[in-house]
Order: structure tokens, then sequence, then C-alpha cells
């Protein structure tokens, strides 16, 4: 969880960052109280999960399902007597990298979250496109993966953080030799997807192929969004942009081998410049110009 201070120019005046507990709407309360002055105007969320905008509540949200029905926006509104603006997660980042980041220069981008699940934003002409964009539930595989929302095949299961821990743990489960072994003292189900590219790195032939099988999966749905939205460019966010050199060449290879080759050369593909904050600068940006109001 990520609250910050922010400025009608963009700057972070001051940010806290915190493991979500499991009283999230206290610890949320709490950490607004701390950042709190007489100048702040309003109060903007960016939440996972889909949105009822008109009850301003998260109805759906397989990774954080305790959230669900709360009315979280309703209660910082209440204790705070400011207006609250609460968006998806992925929206408020692309927003935000619109605003401040790598998507200044661009009419319309798609920003992937790439993290425990995978979320995304869409930029039209310069502005959020007004759809729930779920981008990590599009189905890849017809009779795939269980994914944690109820469907099978979702890209989310099988290039997420969540998708390539399990199969690293599987795989070592089934007796695979791997380097991954001696990470975290043996115990094989504290893996990090840090431990999986450090051994890539080093040359672990199995975290290597892990993760490359992720970045071929990633790139079906990087050449999905190509072609039905022919940006000018997609932007990636989230932890797992840290395994770069592996992982997202993977998916760049082979998006291009899936893509039309106009609208492949036509797009590119970036790291966000914001990295963890650009969710907090997206949602107080929605608050500045009165969007999602």
């Amino acid at each position: 969880m990520r609250v910050g201070l922010i400025s009608e120019e963009g700057e972070i005046v001051q940010k806290i960052k915190m493991p979500s507990s499991e009283n999230i709407v206290e610890s949320l309360v709490q950490s607004v109280r701390d950042l709190f002055s007489d100048t702040v105007e309003g109060i903007g969320m960016g939440v996972a999960g889909l949105i009822d905008r008109e009850r301003r509540i998260v109805t759906e949200s397989p990774n954080l399902s305790r959230i669900e029905g709360l009315d979280i926006a309703g209660t910082l509104r209440n204790t705070f007597s400011l207006p609250v603006v609460l968006e998806n997660d992925a929206n408020v980042a692309a927003v935000g990298e619109k605003w401040m980041g790598e998507g200044k220069t661009f009419k319309d981008f798609v920003l992937l979250t790439l993290g425990t699940g995978i979320g995304g934003g869409i930029i039209h002409n310069h502005g959020l496109m007004d759809v729930s964009a779920e981008i990590g539930h599009m189905s890849i595989m017809a009779n795939g993966k269980h994914c944690s929302c109820g469907n099978y095949g979702c890209l989310e299961a099988y290039a997420s953080a969540r998708a390539i821990l399990s199969h690293a743990t599987a795989s070592l489960e089934d007796g695979a030799e791997s380097a991954l072994r001696e990470c975290c003292k043996g115990n094989i189900y504290k893996l990090t997807p840090e431990d999986i590219y450090k051994a890539a790195l080093d040359g672990d032939t199995l975290s290597r192929e892990i993760l490359r099988e992720a970045g071929r999966y990633l790139g079906v749905g990087i050449s999905n969004l190509i072609h039905v939205f022919s940006p000018d460019a997609i932007i990636l966010a989230g932890g797992l942009i840290g395994a770069w050199n592996i992982f997202i060449q993977e998916a760049i290879k082979e998006a291009s081998r899936r893509t039309f080759k106009q609208l492949f050369e036509k797009v590119r593909i970036l790291p966000s410049s914001l990295g963890d904050d650009a969710g907090i600068l997206g949602a107080s940006h929605l608050v500045f110009t009165c969007q999602r109001t």
C-alpha cells in the first residue's frame, strides 16, 4: 500500500509505503491522517479490481477479495470531509504515466502492470479510456490453467509473478535440478521472482526456461493488444520489469513474431519511468482534473 501527498505540479511531497494489513481501511485512514494538512483538496485512490463508479466500491478483486463491497471511499470522505475519487489501480497508473512519465509524448498507449497479477490501463487520444481494461484476464488458452478469477487460460495465469513462482515450485516438487534449491535455506515455498531472475542470470537452466516461457505468453498478450488497439506504445510497469533482459525481451520477440509487421514497427515497447509512483501520481491527477467524480 502506498500513500502520497502530491502537489498539483506532480511533485511527491511525502510518501508512505507499507505492506497491506488485514484491516486495510484502518491502515489507509491512518496513513492519510499522517500526511494530511489543510491544503489537501481531495483524495484519489487506485484499487485492484472492478470498480462500480456510481456506488464507489470495488465489486470484484481476485487478488484482494477482502476489499470487495467495502465502502472505503465513503469512509475516507466522511473522515476527512473531502471529495474522493476511486479508480482501478492500473488505470490510475496509466494516468500517472501520461501525466509525469513515459506516456507524456504518446497520444495512445497501453500500460501493463506486471506483478502478482497483471493489470492494464488504456490511454486513447490523450485520455483514459472508460473501460475495465482487465488485460490480465483475457484468455490466451481456450482450455488453459485455472485463474484466481475463476476463468481458465487467462494471461495472468501464465505471465504474472504468481504464475512464475507456481511454475518454479511445481518443477522443484517434481524433482527438477536447479540452483533454486539453495535459495531461502532450502524452503522452495519462500522463493521470490527476484530469486528466480538472479538464478537465471547466473545460468540456472530451469530459471531461464521459466522466465522465457512466461515471456512468450506475455508476448502473446502484447500481440493481441497491438492488433486490437494499434497503440503508439506499450508501457510496462511493476516488479517483473526488473527481469527485462530475459522475461521482457522474450515477450518482445514473441510479440514481433505474432504481430502484423506494419503494426509492430509502429509501436514502442518500453519500461515505465515512474516505478511505484505511477499510481499515486495518477490518482492525485484525477482529483486535480475532477475526472471520475
